[in-house]
Protein backbone atom coordinates (compact mmCIF):
# COMPACT_ATOMS: atom_id res chain seq x y z
CA UNK A 1 0.00 0.00 0.00
CA UNK A 2 1.55 3.33 -1.08
CA UNK A 3 1.40 6.45 1.05
CA UNK A 4 2.19 9.97 -0.18
CA UNK A 5 3.23 12.83 2.03
CA UNK A 6 1.06 15.88 2.17
CA UNK A 7 2.44 19.19 3.20
CA UNK A 8 0.97 21.60 5.66
CA UNK A 9 2.73 24.89 5.91
CA UNK A 10 3.01 26.14 9.49
CA UNK A 11 4.02 29.78 9.33
CA UNK A 12 5.30 31.11 12.59
CA UNK A 13 4.60 34.83 12.56
CA UNK A 14 7.25 37.11 13.75
CA UNK A 15 6.46 39.38 16.59
CA UNK A 16 9.38 41.56 15.78
CA UNK A 17 8.34 44.48 17.90
CA UNK A 18 7.59 42.31 20.91
CA UNK A 19 10.47 39.87 20.70
CA UNK A 20 13.00 41.95 18.86
CA UNK A 21 14.02 39.04 16.57
CA UNK A 22 13.93 38.44 12.82
CA UNK A 23 10.86 36.70 11.31
CA UNK A 24 10.93 32.90 11.52
CA UNK A 25 11.08 31.08 8.14
CA UNK A 26 8.11 28.82 7.29
CA UNK A 27 8.46 25.28 8.59
CA UNK A 28 7.13 22.29 6.64
CA UNK A 29 5.46 19.37 8.42
CA UNK A 30 5.12 16.08 6.49
CA UNK A 31 1.68 14.33 6.84
CA UNK A 32 0.84 10.88 5.41
CA UNK A 33 -2.60 9.67 4.23
CA UNK A 34 -3.73 7.00 6.66
CA UNK A 35 -5.85 4.56 4.68
CA UNK A 36 -8.25 3.21 7.30
CA UNK A 37 -9.26 6.04 9.66
CA UNK A 38 -12.15 7.62 7.66
CA UNK A 39 -10.34 10.98 7.50
CA UNK A 40 -8.64 13.02 4.79
CA UNK A 41 -5.21 13.14 6.38
CA UNK A 42 -3.22 14.74 3.56
CA UNK A 43 -5.82 17.38 2.69
CA UNK A 44 -6.29 16.40 -0.95
CA UNK A 45 -10.05 15.85 -0.66
CA UNK A 46 -9.76 12.05 -0.98
CA UNK A 47 -10.38 9.72 1.94
CA UNK A 48 -8.89 6.27 2.58
CA UNK A 49 -8.90 3.92 -0.44
CA UNK A 50 -10.43 6.64 -2.62
CA UNK A 51 -6.97 8.22 -2.46
CA UNK A 52 -4.52 6.88 -5.10
CA UNK A 53 -1.91 6.82 -2.33
CA UNK A 54 -3.80 3.86 -0.84
CA UNK A 55 -3.77 1.68 -3.95
CA UNK A 56 -4.06 -2.08 -3.41
CA UNK A 57 -4.09 -4.95 -5.85
CA UNK A 58 -7.67 -5.74 -6.88
CA UNK A 59 -8.54 -9.40 -6.44
CA UNK A 60 -10.19 -10.48 -9.68
CA UNK A 61 -9.66 -13.26 -12.20
CA UNK A 62 -7.20 -12.36 -14.97
CA UNK A 63 -7.28 -14.86 -17.77
CA UNK A 64 -4.17 -16.84 -18.58
CA UNK A 65 -5.67 -17.21 -22.06
CA UNK A 66 -4.58 -14.35 -24.32
CA UNK A 67 -7.25 -12.28 -26.04
CA UNK A 68 -9.99 -14.17 -24.12
CA UNK A 69 -12.94 -12.40 -25.81
CA UNK A 70 -11.42 -12.38 -29.33
CA UNK A 71 -11.64 -8.57 -29.41
CA UNK A 72 -8.05 -7.95 -30.51
CA UNK A 73 -7.86 -8.60 -34.24
CA UNK A 74 -5.76 -7.91 -37.29
CA UNK A 75 -8.58 -8.23 -39.85
CA UNK A 76 -12.38 -8.29 -40.11
CA UNK A 77 -13.71 -11.75 -41.04
CA UNK A 78 -15.35 -11.79 -44.46
CA UNK A 79 -16.47 -15.45 -44.38
CA UNK A 80 -16.15 -18.64 -42.35
CA UNK A 81 -12.86 -20.25 -41.22
CA UNK A 82 -11.03 -16.99 -40.42
CA UNK A 83 -9.90 -17.52 -36.82
CA UNK A 84 -6.54 -16.13 -37.96
CA UNK A 85 -8.13 -12.65 -37.70
CA UNK A 86 -8.21 -13.00 -33.89
CA UNK A 87 -4.75 -12.15 -32.52
CA UNK A 88 -2.89 -14.99 -30.69
CA UNK A 89 -5.58 -17.59 -31.42
CA UNK A 90 -4.60 -20.72 -33.33
CA UNK A 91 -6.76 -22.89 -35.56
CA UNK A 92 -6.03 -26.03 -33.55
CA UNK A 93 -7.65 -28.66 -35.81
CA UNK A 94 -7.81 -29.28 -39.56
CA UNK A 95 -11.62 -28.73 -39.50
CA UNK A 96 -11.81 -24.97 -39.05
CA UNK A 97 -13.64 -22.87 -36.48
CA UNK A 98 -15.39 -19.66 -37.55
CA UNK A 99 -14.54 -16.15 -36.34
CA UNK A 100 -17.59 -13.87 -35.99
CA UNK A 101 -17.30 -10.12 -35.56
CA UNK A 102 -19.79 -7.29 -35.93
CA UNK A 103 -17.36 -5.55 -38.26
CA UNK A 104 -17.78 -8.29 -40.87
CA UNK A 105 -19.02 -11.87 -41.11
CA UNK A 106 -21.66 -12.72 -38.49
CA UNK A 107 -22.18 -16.43 -39.05
CA UNK A 108 -24.08 -18.84 -41.23
CA UNK A 109 -27.59 -17.63 -42.24
CA UNK A 110 -29.19 -20.87 -41.01
CA UNK A 111 -27.08 -20.99 -37.82
CA UNK A 112 -27.33 -17.47 -36.34
CA UNK A 113 -25.63 -16.68 -33.03
CA UNK A 114 -27.69 -15.35 -30.11
CA UNK A 115 -27.15 -11.61 -29.81
CA UNK A 116 -25.67 -9.64 -28.22
CA UNK A 117 -22.38 -11.43 -27.59
CA UNK A 118 -21.60 -11.82 -23.86
CA UNK A 119 -18.45 -9.67 -24.03
CA UNK A 120 -17.65 -7.24 -26.81
CA UNK A 121 -18.23 -7.66 -30.52
CA UNK A 122 -16.67 -11.04 -31.34
CA UNK A 123 -17.20 -14.76 -30.76
CA UNK A 124 -16.11 -18.09 -32.24
CA UNK A 125 -18.38 -20.74 -33.78
CA UNK A 126 -17.51 -24.44 -34.08
CA UNK A 127 -19.01 -27.71 -35.32
CA UNK A 128 -19.25 -31.10 -33.69
CA UNK A 129 -19.87 -33.18 -36.81
CA UNK A 130 -21.08 -32.23 -40.28
CA UNK A 131 -23.77 -33.32 -42.72
CA UNK A 132 -24.75 -32.44 -46.27
CA UNK A 133 -22.78 -33.22 -49.39
CA UNK A 134 -19.79 -34.33 -47.28
CA UNK A 135 -21.25 -35.86 -44.08
CA UNK A 136 -18.68 -36.61 -41.39
CA UNK A 137 -19.62 -37.50 -37.79
CA UNK A 138 -15.99 -37.03 -36.72
CA UNK A 139 -15.66 -33.49 -38.12
CA UNK A 140 -14.67 -31.64 -34.94
CA UNK A 141 -13.53 -28.04 -34.80
CA UNK A 142 -11.23 -26.66 -32.07
CA UNK A 143 -9.62 -23.34 -31.20
CA UNK A 144 -6.36 -23.19 -29.27
CA UNK A 145 -3.87 -20.79 -27.70
CA UNK A 146 -0.50 -20.70 -26.00
CA UNK A 147 -1.10 -19.59 -22.40
CA UNK A 148 0.34 -16.36 -20.97
CA UNK A 149 1.69 -18.41 -18.09
CA UNK A 150 1.65 -22.12 -17.26
CA UNK A 151 -1.01 -23.95 -15.31
CA UNK A 152 1.15 -25.31 -12.49
CA UNK A 153 0.88 -28.91 -11.42
CA UNK A 154 -1.18 -29.39 -8.25
CA UNK A 155 -2.67 -25.87 -8.27
CA UNK A 156 -6.47 -25.48 -8.46
CA UNK A 157 -7.74 -23.44 -11.43
CA UNK A 158 -11.16 -22.46 -12.73
CA UNK A 159 -12.05 -22.10 -16.42
CA UNK A 160 -15.14 -19.92 -16.86
CA UNK A 161 -16.57 -19.20 -20.30
CA UNK A 162 -19.78 -18.47 -22.20
CA UNK A 163 -21.26 -21.01 -24.61
CA UNK A 164 -23.94 -20.11 -27.17
CA UNK A 165 -26.64 -22.12 -28.96
CA UNK A 166 -28.53 -21.72 -32.23
CA UNK A 167 -31.68 -23.79 -31.70
CA UNK A 168 -32.34 -27.14 -30.04
CA UNK A 169 -32.18 -29.01 -33.34
CA UNK A 170 -28.82 -27.61 -34.49
CA UNK A 171 -27.31 -27.19 -31.01
CA UNK A 172 -28.25 -30.48 -29.32
CA UNK A 173 -27.00 -31.29 -25.79
CA UNK A 174 -23.33 -32.27 -25.76
CA UNK A 175 -20.08 -31.87 -23.81
CA UNK A 176 -17.57 -29.03 -24.09
CA UNK A 177 -14.07 -30.25 -23.24
CA UNK A 178 -10.96 -28.35 -22.09
CA UNK A 179 -7.73 -29.96 -23.30
CA UNK A 180 -4.14 -29.12 -22.37
CA UNK A 181 -0.59 -29.82 -23.52
CA UNK A 182 2.78 -29.32 -21.87
CA UNK A 183 4.30 -27.66 -24.92
CA UNK A 184 2.94 -25.02 -27.30
CA UNK A 185 4.59 -26.91 -30.15
CA UNK A 186 1.63 -29.32 -29.98
CA UNK A 187 -0.49 -26.65 -31.71
CA UNK A 188 -2.03 -27.36 -34.15
CA UNK A 189 -2.64 -31.08 -33.76
CA UNK A 190 -3.71 -33.75 -36.28
CA UNK A 191 -1.23 -32.75 -39.00
CA UNK A 192 -3.98 -31.63 -41.40
CA UNK A 193 -6.15 -34.76 -41.05
CA UNK A 194 -9.81 -33.61 -41.06
CA UNK A 195 -10.89 -36.95 -39.56
CA UNK A 196 -8.33 -36.89 -36.73
CA UNK A 197 -11.06 -36.06 -34.20
CA UNK A 198 -10.24 -34.74 -30.72
CA UNK A 199 -6.69 -33.86 -29.50
CA UNK A 200 -6.27 -36.89 -27.23
CA UNK A 201 -6.47 -39.17 -30.29
CA UNK A 202 -2.77 -38.33 -30.61
CA UNK A 203 0.17 -37.85 -28.20
CA UNK A 204 0.94 -34.75 -26.16
CA UNK A 205 -2.61 -33.83 -25.09
CA UNK A 206 -4.66 -34.57 -21.96
CA UNK A 207 -8.26 -33.84 -21.07
CA UNK A 208 -8.33 -31.29 -18.24
CA UNK A 209 -12.10 -31.20 -17.72
CA UNK A 210 -15.50 -31.13 -19.36
CA UNK A 211 -18.97 -29.71 -18.82
CA UNK A 212 -22.36 -30.76 -20.21
CA UNK A 213 -24.18 -28.06 -22.18
CA UNK A 214 -27.80 -27.72 -23.29
CA UNK A 215 -29.62 -24.62 -24.49
CA UNK A 216 -31.78 -22.95 -27.11
CA UNK A 217 -31.01 -19.60 -28.80
CA UNK A 218 -29.13 -18.31 -25.75
CA UNK A 219 -25.77 -17.84 -24.05
CA UNK A 220 -24.99 -19.75 -20.84
CA UNK A 221 -22.07 -19.27 -18.43
CA UNK A 222 -20.19 -22.51 -17.78
CA UNK A 223 -17.29 -23.52 -15.53
CA UNK A 224 -14.68 -26.29 -15.48
CA UNK A 225 -12.51 -26.83 -12.39
CA UNK A 226 -8.99 -28.02 -13.15
CA UNK A 227 -6.04 -29.23 -11.06
CA UNK A 228 -3.40 -30.34 -13.60
CA UNK A 229 -0.99 -33.15 -12.81
CA UNK A 230 1.76 -31.50 -14.83
CA UNK A 231 2.53 -27.99 -15.99
CA UNK A 232 0.32 -26.97 -18.95
CA UNK A 233 1.34 -24.29 -21.46
CA UNK A 234 -1.11 -24.83 -24.34
CA UNK A 235 -4.90 -25.14 -24.33
CA UNK A 236 -7.65 -26.23 -26.72
CA UNK A 237 -11.42 -25.95 -26.34
CA UNK A 238 -14.07 -27.78 -28.36
CA UNK A 239 -16.28 -30.91 -28.47
CA UNK A 240 -15.67 -34.30 -26.89
CA UNK A 241 -14.35 -37.34 -28.74
CA UNK A 242 -17.69 -39.06 -29.37
CA UNK A 243 -18.85 -39.08 -33.03
CA UNK A 244 -21.77 -36.74 -33.66
CA UNK A 245 -25.00 -37.49 -35.56
CA UNK A 246 -24.42 -36.49 -39.22
CA UNK A 247 -28.13 -35.84 -39.92
CA UNK A 248 -27.90 -32.37 -38.37
CA UNK A 249 -25.46 -29.46 -38.21
CA UNK A 250 -24.23 -29.55 -34.57
CA UNK A 251 -23.03 -25.97 -34.16
CA UNK A 252 -22.13 -23.88 -31.08
CA UNK A 253 -20.36 -20.67 -30.04
CA UNK A 254 -18.03 -19.60 -27.23
CA UNK A 255 -16.86 -16.24 -25.88
CA UNK A 256 -14.98 -14.61 -22.97
CA UNK A 257 -12.75 -17.51 -21.87
CA UNK A 258 -11.35 -16.69 -18.39
CA UNK A 259 -8.80 -19.11 -16.91
CA UNK A 260 -7.19 -18.30 -13.55
CA UNK A 261 -6.44 -19.72 -10.14
CA UNK A 262 -9.50 -20.89 -8.23
CA UNK A 263 -8.80 -18.55 -5.33
CA UNK A 264 -9.12 -15.49 -7.55
CA UNK A 265 -12.66 -16.56 -8.45
CA UNK A 266 -13.64 -17.58 -4.95
CA UNK A 267 -12.20 -14.67 -2.99
CA UNK A 268 -15.12 -12.31 -3.25
CA UNK A 269 -17.71 -10.79 -0.95
CA UNK A 270 -20.81 -12.94 -0.57
CA UNK A 271 -24.14 -11.98 1.03
CA UNK A 272 -25.73 -14.08 3.77
CA UNK A 273 -29.40 -13.83 4.78
CA UNK A 274 -32.13 -11.46 3.66
CA UNK A 275 -30.89 -7.94 2.85
CA UNK A 276 -33.71 -6.14 4.69
CA UNK A 277 -33.20 -7.83 8.06
CA UNK A 278 -30.85 -7.00 10.92
CA UNK A 279 -29.11 -10.35 10.43
CA UNK A 280 -27.96 -9.62 6.88
CA UNK A 281 -24.18 -9.94 6.62
CA UNK A 282 -21.41 -9.76 4.05
CA UNK A 283 -18.64 -12.33 4.27
CA UNK A 284 -15.19 -12.80 2.78
CA UNK A 285 -13.22 -16.07 3.09
CA UNK A 286 -10.89 -15.97 6.08
CA UNK A 287 -7.15 -16.38 5.50
CA UNK A 288 -4.87 -17.15 8.43
CA UNK A 289 -2.51 -14.36 9.55
CA UNK A 290 -4.28 -11.73 7.41
CA UNK A 291 -5.96 -8.60 8.78
CA UNK A 292 -9.24 -7.19 7.45
CA UNK A 293 -10.80 -3.78 7.04
CA UNK A 294 -14.25 -3.04 5.61
CA UNK A 295 -15.04 0.08 3.59
CA UNK A 296 -18.21 1.71 2.35
CA UNK A 297 -17.89 3.99 -0.67
CA UNK A 298 -14.12 3.71 -0.14
CA UNK A 299 -14.22 5.07 3.42
CA UNK A 300 -13.23 2.85 6.33
CA UNK A 301 -15.89 1.53 8.68
CA UNK A 302 -14.13 1.99 11.99
CA UNK A 303 -13.95 -1.19 14.04
CA UNK A 304 -15.11 -3.47 11.22
CA UNK A 305 -12.01 -5.65 11.04
CA UNK A 306 -13.42 -9.18 10.83
CA UNK A 307 -14.12 -11.35 7.76
CA UNK A 308 -17.86 -10.94 8.45
CA UNK A 309 -19.65 -7.59 8.40
CA UNK A 310 -23.14 -7.04 9.79
CA UNK A 311 -24.67 -4.61 7.32
CA UNK A 312 -26.01 -1.74 9.38
CA UNK A 313 -24.66 1.12 7.31
CA UNK A 314 -27.30 1.22 4.58
CA UNK A 315 -27.14 0.77 0.86
CA UNK A 316 -23.96 1.37 -1.07
CA UNK A 317 -20.67 -0.07 -2.32
CA UNK A 318 -18.81 -2.28 0.16
CA UNK A 319 -15.26 -3.56 -0.12
CA UNK A 320 -12.82 -5.49 2.02
CA UNK A 321 -9.08 -4.88 2.25
CA UNK A 322 -6.95 -7.78 3.39
CA UNK A 323 -3.35 -7.23 4.47
CA UNK A 324 -0.64 -9.79 4.96
CA UNK A 325 3.03 -10.42 4.40
CA UNK A 326 2.62 -9.81 0.66
CA UNK A 327 0.96 -6.41 1.11
CA UNK A 328 -2.66 -5.41 0.69
CA UNK A 329 -5.36 -6.61 -1.66
CA UNK A 330 -8.92 -5.40 -2.31
CA UNK A 331 -11.91 -7.61 -3.02
CA UNK A 332 -14.19 -6.64 -5.87
CA UNK A 333 -16.95 -4.27 -4.71
CA UNK A 334 -20.30 -5.61 -3.50
CA UNK A 335 -23.17 -3.25 -4.26
CA UNK A 336 -25.76 -3.55 -1.51
CA UNK A 337 -29.23 -2.45 -2.53
CA UNK A 338 -32.43 -3.23 -0.71
CA UNK A 339 -34.81 -5.15 -2.95
CA UNK A 340 -38.06 -3.40 -3.62
CA UNK A 341 -41.13 -4.92 -5.21
CA UNK A 342 -43.97 -3.05 -6.85
CA UNK A 343 -47.52 -4.31 -7.09
CA UNK A 344 -50.68 -3.01 -8.67
CA UNK A 345 -54.15 -3.58 -7.27
CA UNK A 346 -57.64 -2.52 -8.30
CA UNK A 347 -60.37 -2.55 -5.65
CA UNK A 348 -64.05 -1.69 -6.02
CA UNK A 349 -66.17 -0.71 -3.02
CA UNK A 350 -69.81 0.18 -2.46
CA UNK A 351 -70.93 3.83 -2.31
CA UNK A 352 -70.38 5.21 1.18
CA UNK A 353 -68.06 2.33 2.18
CA UNK A 354 -64.53 2.85 3.57
CA UNK A 355 -61.47 0.92 2.39
CA UNK A 356 -58.50 0.60 4.77
CA UNK A 357 -55.17 1.00 2.95
CA UNK A 358 -52.37 0.82 5.51
CA UNK A 359 -53.04 3.81 7.79
CA UNK A 360 -55.37 5.46 5.31
CA UNK A 361 -59.16 5.16 5.29
CA UNK A 362 -60.33 5.73 1.74
CA UNK A 363 -63.84 6.44 0.49
CA UNK A 364 -63.20 8.31 -2.78
CA UNK A 365 -62.26 6.83 -6.12
CA UNK A 366 -58.71 7.55 -7.24
CA UNK A 367 -55.08 6.41 -7.43
CA UNK A 368 -53.23 5.78 -4.16
CA UNK A 369 -49.67 4.76 -3.28
CA UNK A 370 -48.29 3.21 -0.10
CA UNK A 371 -45.36 1.11 1.09
CA UNK A 372 -45.77 -2.18 2.89
CA UNK A 373 -43.19 -4.39 4.60
CA UNK A 374 -42.70 -7.96 3.39
CA UNK A 375 -42.12 -10.86 5.78
CA UNK A 376 -38.37 -10.23 5.33
CA UNK A 377 -38.78 -6.51 6.14
CA UNK A 378 -38.23 -5.31 2.57
CA UNK A 379 -40.32 -2.55 1.06
CA UNK A 380 -43.19 -3.43 -1.21
CA UNK A 381 -44.78 -0.50 -3.00
CA UNK A 382 -48.44 -0.95 -3.88
CA UNK A 383 -50.28 1.18 -6.44
CA UNK A 384 -53.99 1.06 -5.58
CA UNK A 385 -56.77 2.00 -7.97
CA UNK A 386 -59.92 2.48 -5.93
CA UNK A 387 -63.25 2.39 -7.76
CA UNK A 388 -66.75 3.10 -6.44
CA UNK A 389 -69.47 0.82 -7.76
CA UNK A 390 -72.32 2.66 -9.41
CA UNK A 391 -75.72 2.72 -7.81
CA UNK A 392 -77.26 -0.38 -9.32
CA UNK A 393 -80.80 0.28 -10.55
CA UNK A 394 -82.16 -1.76 -13.40
CA UNK A 395 -85.40 -2.60 -15.12
CA UNK A 396 -85.90 -6.09 -16.47
CA UNK A 397 -88.62 -6.96 -18.94
CA UNK A 398 -89.23 -10.67 -19.15
CA UNK A 399 -91.79 -13.14 -20.49
CA UNK A 400 -92.50 -16.70 -19.46
CA UNK A 401 -94.81 -19.48 -20.50
CA UNK A 402 -97.78 -20.07 -18.33
CA UNK A 403 -96.69 -22.44 -15.61
CA UNK A 404 -93.07 -21.23 -15.63
CA UNK A 405 -91.43 -19.00 -13.01
CA UNK A 406 -88.88 -16.19 -13.38
CA UNK A 407 -86.14 -15.92 -10.75
CA UNK A 408 -84.49 -12.76 -9.44
CA UNK A 409 -82.15 -13.31 -6.54
CA UNK A 410 -83.89 -15.81 -4.30
CA UNK A 411 -87.42 -14.80 -5.40
CA UNK A 412 -89.61 -16.60 -7.98
CA UNK A 413 -92.38 -14.91 -9.97
CA UNK A 414 -95.00 -16.79 -11.99
CA UNK A 415 -97.78 -14.31 -12.82
CA UNK A 416 -97.68 -11.14 -14.92
CA UNK A 417 -97.06 -7.88 -13.09
CA UNK A 418 -94.40 -5.45 -11.82
CA UNK A 419 -92.14 -6.48 -8.97
CA UNK A 420 -89.41 -4.52 -7.10
CA UNK A 421 -86.48 -6.64 -5.87
CA UNK A 422 -83.58 -5.63 -3.65
CA UNK A 423 -80.38 -7.54 -4.38
CA UNK A 424 -76.68 -7.53 -3.50
CA UNK A 425 -74.03 -7.09 -6.19
CA UNK A 426 -70.99 -9.34 -6.52
CA UNK A 427 -69.15 -7.23 -3.92
CA UNK A 428 -72.16 -6.86 -1.62
CA UNK A 429 -73.52 -3.50 -2.70
CA UNK A 430 -77.27 -2.88 -2.66
CA UNK A 431 -79.00 -2.93 -6.03
CA UNK A 432 -82.63 -2.55 -7.11
CA UNK A 433 -84.33 -4.40 -9.95
CA UNK A 434 -87.79 -3.58 -11.31
CA UNK A 435 -89.18 -6.69 -12.99
CA UNK A 436 -91.93 -6.25 -15.60
CA UNK A 437 -93.23 -9.77 -16.19
CA UNK A 438 -95.71 -11.01 -18.80
CA UNK A 439 -96.76 -14.29 -20.44
CA UNK A 440 -95.73 -15.25 -23.94
CA UNK A 441 -98.78 -15.06 -26.15
CA UNK A 442 -98.60 -18.62 -27.39
CA UNK A 443 -101.76 -20.70 -27.74
CA UNK A 444 -101.66 -24.29 -26.54
CA UNK A 445 -104.87 -26.14 -27.59
CA UNK A 446 -106.41 -28.58 -25.10
CA UNK A 447 -108.17 -30.73 -27.69
CA UNK A 448 -108.50 -31.52 -31.40
CA UNK A 449 -110.60 -33.77 -33.69
CA UNK A 450 -108.66 -35.37 -36.59
CA UNK A 451 -111.75 -36.32 -38.68
CA UNK A 452 -110.77 -34.49 -41.89
CA UNK A 453 -113.65 -32.03 -41.68
CA UNK A 454 -111.17 -29.19 -42.11
CA UNK A 455 -111.73 -27.93 -38.58
CA UNK A 456 -109.21 -28.49 -35.78
CA UNK A 457 -107.80 -31.58 -37.51
CA UNK A 458 -104.24 -31.20 -36.21
CA UNK A 459 -102.63 -30.45 -32.84
CA UNK A 460 -99.80 -27.88 -32.50
CA UNK A 461 -98.84 -24.46 -31.17
CA UNK A 462 -99.54 -20.96 -32.40
CA UNK A 463 -97.44 -17.98 -31.34
CA UNK A 464 -96.52 -15.69 -34.18
CA UNK A 465 -93.06 -14.15 -34.04
CA UNK A 466 -92.61 -15.05 -30.38
CA UNK A 467 -92.36 -18.75 -31.28
CA UNK A 468 -89.17 -19.05 -33.31
CA UNK A 469 -88.58 -22.80 -33.49
CA UNK A 470 -89.88 -26.10 -32.22
CA UNK A 471 -86.79 -27.83 -30.90
CA UNK A 472 -88.58 -31.01 -29.83
CA UNK A 473 -92.23 -32.13 -29.60
CA UNK A 474 -93.19 -35.53 -28.13
CA UNK A 475 -96.71 -36.98 -27.54
CA UNK A 476 -97.35 -39.87 -25.12
CA UNK A 477 -100.34 -42.10 -24.41
CA UNK A 478 -101.77 -42.57 -20.94
CA UNK A 479 -99.36 -45.44 -20.26
CA UNK A 480 -96.33 -43.28 -21.15
CA UNK A 481 -95.70 -44.81 -24.55
CA UNK A 482 -94.31 -42.50 -27.22
CA UNK A 483 -96.99 -41.96 -29.86
CA UNK A 484 -95.50 -39.22 -32.02
CA UNK A 485 -92.29 -37.19 -32.14
CA UNK A 486 -90.60 -34.49 -34.21
CA UNK A 487 -87.36 -32.44 -33.80
CA UNK A 488 -86.15 -29.07 -35.01
CA UNK A 489 -88.88 -27.73 -37.30
CA UNK A 490 -90.14 -24.18 -37.92
CA UNK A 491 -93.43 -23.39 -36.15
CA UNK A 492 -95.52 -22.90 -39.32
CA UNK A 493 -94.38 -26.12 -40.98
CA UNK A 494 -97.01 -28.86 -41.54
CA UNK A 495 -94.67 -31.33 -39.83
CA UNK A 496 -94.96 -29.26 -36.65
CA UNK A 497 -98.51 -30.54 -36.05
CA UNK A 498 -99.70 -33.98 -34.92
CA UNK A 499 -102.34 -35.47 -37.21
CA UNK A 500 -103.69 -37.88 -34.57
CA UNK A 501 -102.05 -41.00 -35.97
CA UNK A 502 -99.71 -43.51 -34.38
CA UNK A 503 -97.57 -45.87 -36.44
CA UNK A 504 -99.58 -44.90 -39.55
CA UNK A 505 -102.83 -45.88 -37.80
CA UNK A 506 -105.48 -43.57 -36.29
CA UNK A 507 -104.80 -43.10 -32.58
CA UNK A 508 -107.54 -43.95 -30.13
CA UNK A 509 -109.69 -41.27 -28.62
CA UNK A 510 -108.68 -40.06 -25.19
CA UNK A 511 -106.25 -37.90 -23.22
CA UNK A 512 -102.65 -37.62 -24.35
CA UNK A 513 -99.72 -35.79 -22.70
CA UNK A 514 -96.99 -33.91 -24.44
CA UNK A 515 -93.57 -32.35 -23.76
CA UNK A 516 -92.46 -29.53 -26.06
CA UNK A 517 -89.14 -27.68 -26.11
CA UNK A 518 -89.63 -24.31 -27.77
CA UNK A 519 -87.12 -21.66 -28.81
CA UNK A 520 -88.75 -18.32 -27.99
CA UNK A 521 -88.04 -14.67 -28.73
CA UNK A 522 -85.69 -14.26 -25.71
CA UNK A 523 -83.28 -16.71 -27.35
CA UNK A 524 -83.82 -19.34 -24.68
CA UNK A 525 -85.36 -22.77 -24.87
CA UNK A 526 -88.52 -23.21 -22.80
CA UNK A 527 -90.05 -26.56 -21.89
CA UNK A 528 -93.84 -26.90 -21.88
CA UNK A 529 -95.70 -29.84 -20.30
CA UNK A 530 -99.41 -30.31 -21.03
CA UNK A 531 -102.30 -32.51 -22.08
CA UNK A 532 -104.60 -32.68 -25.10
CA UNK A 533 -107.85 -34.62 -25.69
CA UNK A 534 -108.30 -36.41 -29.01
CA UNK A 535 -111.92 -36.84 -30.21
CA UNK A 536 -113.25 -37.99 -33.56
Amino acid sequence: MKKRSGYVFLILLSFQRLLGVSPVLPQILKIDEICDNARDDDGDGLIDINDPDCDCILIEPKSLIPNPSFEEMNCCPQSQSQLNCAITWIQASAPTTDYLHTCGWMGWPNLPPPLPFPDGEAAVGFRNGRFGQMPDSNWKEYAGACLLGPLKAGVAYKFRFWVGFTDVENSPPTNIVFYGAKNCEELPFGKGNTQFGCPVNGPGWVELGRVFISGDKQWLLKEINVTPKEDINAMVIGPDCEPSAPSINPYYFFDNLVLDEQRNFDYQIRPQGFPCTDRFTLEIPAIEDYTYQWFKEGIALIGETKPTLQVKYGEGKYQTRITGRDGCRLALPYFHQLPQSTGYSTVKICPGAVYKFQQQRLSSAGEYLDTFKTIHNCDSIVHLTLEIEDQLQDTVQARILEGEQYKIGSSLYGTPGQYLSHLSSAIGCDSTVLLQLDFYKIYFPTGFSPNDDGKNDRFGFFGGAELQRIVAFNVFDRWGGLVWSIRDVPPGDADAFWDGSSRAQPAAEGLYTYVATLLLADGREHVRYGGVTLTR
